[in-house]
């Protein structure tokens, strides 16, 4: 085929690509769009739709495709504004957003089938991109049903006039995938794993909802509006008791005005890739395992009095673990309780002198009181005292704490006496440090509801919690919830039971199924989806190189890297000798069909020399009688010929009676010739 220069492509004609053929493949398009829509800025979803919509309306004729110079005019005003919308910020969002731009300025040049098959691949390298911010069970099944509407369009673009085209397509392509889905599965379990797109560091400007490095008194109430998962965990043996589920994550130790912040942030320096398969094996009655949500931090989440099972956390001081860089995508990693030595371990007072610092001012109440709490008790008196007055007096527990802007912690604990859970973790840190007894700030998640089947807990952001910690001489860090004073009930049950008078548990959020507890069927539908996308992410997403020879351990023998190298090369060459045995069937059955084919033919141009050519769509039986009436002396060798034709199409015989078949046509062919040419000779006529 000749290329066409530049201007004679601008005047290809629009409409030389089949409509169903494009329609499938615009809304292959839109379907591969979806996963992205919650990151792509709207002016790019709008462009595409508009680009997209550009292109439907040229194939009738609505509108013209732009040349050259206008193509190259809007895509320098679409790039102009991703330039200023980016500025400056180049992340893995930014160049996939970048690539969807230039995918829908595709289809202003989509003119001819070598554009279609183009674009066909273009798209499905955006399915695989998708993958890099969405690995879960259900947006895998819209990525797999956007490349099998590609399929189907690819189908109609070589065969548009084919009857029943779209039915026989989607039946070819089920019956195609039904046959490799073995190959495939043997292929995902024995073929050496390595480390997928998304174990890679990437670099992300996308927003994460969950617990931050800082907090201010409203920030944990706002996250706790939020149904979205944290973490799954599944545990070796029982599962602790709902008030001892404290989920430590990280310390807020400097107070700055209202803000709690991390004193020595950044002292952490172990960089690395994160391997997302960190738990493999059976768990041991005290180990458990844990399935992170990408948070794009460093923290990984665990109980107290824990160590590192799995090499993809590293355990820093003060009883917190940390990722080799943040977890950006779900990570799985495992952990083991243990009872610690040296809980009760004495620390020099210089190095927790940071543990005391407060403000040079602000609060003068709440240092008041601090000071009348030290002056006629010791350390643990104070806490017990400080307890007492959440316990006994009217304070309240509440997802709507009011404004508190100037001096928020004497307001809190003399006059509103209304606030979350940081309201009041960071109120008593205050009052302690004031009175001389070091504490920090522990911010984390406190709970998990069980999921299906009870098989594993699932933690929730509306279970963010702030608890306090204090310093004791001969015990060393106490834990202290002020929350667990004023409403039991959060720590004993959860937040649902403990802001139900209240009625504010999930009342931003509608559509959540956690804020439609009383709804028996929402609920079991909810935790059984939980369930499938649990295990999804576990064993397929998770399944790599740990995972593998974990499992290649368990089979007799004892598979290492090499037995698995040799069983995949056996799986290889079995599937591609099965293969060639079976396209070895077909060519031989296509060689009878083109014999067949063949002494058709060959009567076709029979009936063509006798005056009788085929015309479109006629049937055999059309053509012998056409034949009969032109030549009256085949007329019943045309008859028994169209009959037998008909039989090898509309009969079920075997392969013997096939061939035998085909035998007696090629007899009664050289029949008809030899009758043509007795009734020619008589006649005097003459036939090519």
């Amino acid at each position: 085929m000749d290329r066409l220069s530049g201007n004679d492509a601008d005047k290809v004609p629009a409409t030389s690509l089949p409509s169903r053929a494009l329609l499938w493949l615009i809304g292959s398009f839109a379907l591969l769009l979806t996963p992205q829509w919650d990151r792509l800025p709207l002016w790019l979803i709008a462009a595409c739709a508009v680009l997209a919509s550009w292109r439907w309306l040229a194939r009738y004729g609505r509108v013209r495709l732009p040349g050259r110079w206008l193509r190259t005019g809007i895509m320098l005003v679409l790039t102009g504004v991703y330039v200023a919308t980016v500025q400056g910020r180049f992340t893995v969002d930014t160049a996939a957003s970048f690539f969807v731009l230039a995918v829908g300025l595709k289809w202003l040049e989509t003119r001819s089938v070598r554009d279609f098959y183009v674009l066909f691949f273009i798209l499905v390298y955006l399915a695989t991109v998708n993958f890099l911010f969405h690995q879960e069970i259900l947006w895998a099944l819209v990525n797999f049903t956007g490349i099998a509407l590609l399929l189907v369009g690819l189908q109609v673009l070589n065969a548009p006039e084919l009857p029943g085209g779209m039915k026989s397509g989607w039946r070819r392509l089920g019956a195609l995938f039904l046959k490799t889905l073995p190959v495939v599965v043997l292929l995902f379990v024995f073929f050496p794993r390595m480390s997928p797109l998304w174990s890679v560091p990437l670099v992300s400007g996308e927003a994460r909802t969950g617990i931050g490095d800082t907090m201010r008194p409203g920030d944990i109430s706002s996250l706790a509006q939020s149904s979205e998962r944290a973490f799954r965990v599944t545990f070796g043996g029982e599962i602790p008791p709902y008030r001892d589920r404290y989920w430590r994550g990280l310390i807020l130790d400097y107070l700055d005005g209202e803000t709690w912040r991390q004193g020595q942030a950044g002292d952490f320096r172990a960089l690395g890739r994160v391997a997302v398969d960190g738990g493999v094996g059976p768990l041991k009655p005290e180990e458990y395992d844990v399935l992170l949500e990408p948070t794009d931090q460093r923290w990984a989440f665990a109980l107290e009095n824990s160590r590192a099972v799995s090499d993809n956390v590293v355990e820093e001081s003060a009883d917190l673990f940390r990722f080799r860089r943040p977890a950006d995508s779900p990570v799985r990693y495992r952990l083991a309780l243990e009872e610690k030595a040296g809980s009760g371990e004495q620390i020099e007072r210089p190095e927790l002198r940071r543990y005391l610092q407060l403000p040079g001012e602000g609060n003068p109440r709440a240092r008041e009181l601090a000071g009348e709490l030290r002056r006629s008790m010791g350390d643990e008196q104070i806490i017990r005292s400080l307890m007492e007055r959440f316990r006994e007096q009217a304070y309240f527990y509440t997802l709507r704490p009011p404004a508190m802007p100037d001096n928020g912690i004497d307001t809190l604990l003399f006059d509103k006496k209304r606030g979350f859970c940081a309201h009041y973790a960071g109120a008593t840190t205050f009052v302690l440090r004031a009175a001389g007894i070091p504490a920090r700030v522990v911010v984390g998640y406190q709970g998990g509801e069980p999921g299906a089947g009870r098989d594993y807990l699932i933690v929730r952001q509306y279970d963010a919690h702030a608890w306090v910690e204090a310093y004791l001489d001969g015990r060393g860090w106490v834990r202290i919830d002020p929350t667990a004073a004023i409403a039991p009930e959060r720590i004993e049950s959860g937040l649902r039971e403990a802001v139900a008078q209240e009625g504010s548990f999930l009342e931003n959020d509608w559509a959540s199924p956690q804020r439609y507890a009383n709804v028996a069927l929402v609920q079991w539908a909810s935790l059984q989806l939980d369930r499938i996308n649990y295990q999804w992410q576990r064993w397929v997403v998770g399944y790599q190189g740990q995972s593998q020879m974990d499992l290649m351990s368990r089979l007799p023998g004892g598979f290492g890297m090499r037995e698995l190298g040799y069983l995949t090369a056996g799986i290889v060459g079995a599937g591609l000798l099965i293969a060639g045995l079976i396209s070895a069937l077909q060519m031989r059955r296509g060689e009878k069909r083109n014999a067949f084919r063949r002494v058709v033919d060959t009567w076709h141009r029979l009936c063509a020399s006798a005056g009788v050519p085929v015309r479109h769509g006629e049937t055999p039986s059309v053509l012998a009688t056409r034949l009969a009436k032109a030549e009256p002396a085949a007329a019943d060798s045309a008859r028994l010929f169209a009959r037998m034709v008909n039989s090898h199409y509309y009969s079920a015989g075997t392969e013997d009676e096939g061939g035998e078949q085909l035998k007696r046509m090629r007899r009664l062919l050289a029949t008809m010739k030899r009758q043509l040419r007795r009734s020619n000779s008589r006649t005097g006529r003459r036939r090519d």
